[in-house]
C-alpha cells in the first residue's frame, strides 16, 4: 500500500494485459458523453475496468521514487475533485495511439512511469506516479479500445425493439 493507504496504481510492459483497462468519464462538472471524441484540454476521470476506482493524486509521495503518489480511489467510479486529469494531446482530440499526457487538476502532476519496480507481492510492476514537468516518462497511448456507440434518445412513440 502507498503511503496514503489507497490502492496502488502500476504499470507493466506486457501488451496484453487484462488488468490495464481504464474507462474514461466525465467530471462532476463536466459530462462525457458515450460515444463523443475526448478533446484536448477536456478533464475527465479514468475508471479502472476491474476494481471500480478512479484513478487519483495528491501529495503524499509515492513509495519507490518520492514523486507524487497516484492511487485507486472511490468506489464505482464515485470519488472526489483528486480523481480529475486534463487531457494534453497535439491537436483537437485526443487519439488513439498518438501520445497523450494526463495532468492532475489539482496539483499540476503529469502522469508518469519511470521504471522504478515494486518486489513483494507485485514483483516487476512498475510505479506510476506524478511528476511536476513534462519528459519522456509522461507519455501515455490508448492502443486498445472499445467505442461505444453514442446513446440514442427514442421518442416516446418509437418501440425500444424493432425485432421479433
Amino acid at each position: 500500500m502507498p503511503g496514503s493507504g489507497q490502492q496502488s496504481v502500476t504499470g507493466v510492459t506486457a501488451v496484453e494485459d487484462s488488468n490495464s483497462y481504464w474507462s474514461v468519464r466525465g467530471t462532476s462538472e463536466s459530462v462525457c458523453q458515450r460515444g463523443e471524441p475526448v478533446k484536448c484540454g477536456q478533464t475527465i476521470r479514468l475508471t479502472h475496468v476491474n476494481t471500480g476506482r478512479n484513478l487519483h493524486s495528491h501529495y503524499f509521495s509515492s513509495p519507490l521514487s518520492s514523486n507524487q503518489e497516484v492511487s485507486a480511489f472511490g468506489e464505482e467510479g464515485e470519488g472526489d475533485s483528486l480523481d480529475e486529469w486534463t487531457v494534453l494531446c497535439g491537436g483537437v482530440l485526443w487519439v488513439r495511439e498518438e501520445n497523450v499526457r494526463f495532468r492532475h487538476t489539482a496539483t499540476e502532476g503529469l502522469l508518469s512511469v519511470t521504471g522504478e519496480q515494486y518486489g513483494r507481492p507485485i514483483h516487476g510492476q512498475r510505479e506510476v506516479h506524478a511528476m511536476p514537468q513534462a519528459n519522456l516518462h509522461n507519455y501515455w497511448k490508448a492502443m486498445e479500445g472499445v467505442f461505444m456507440k453514442p446513446s440514442e434518445t427514442l421518442g416516446r412513440d418509437a418501440a425500444a425493439h424493432t425485432e421479433l
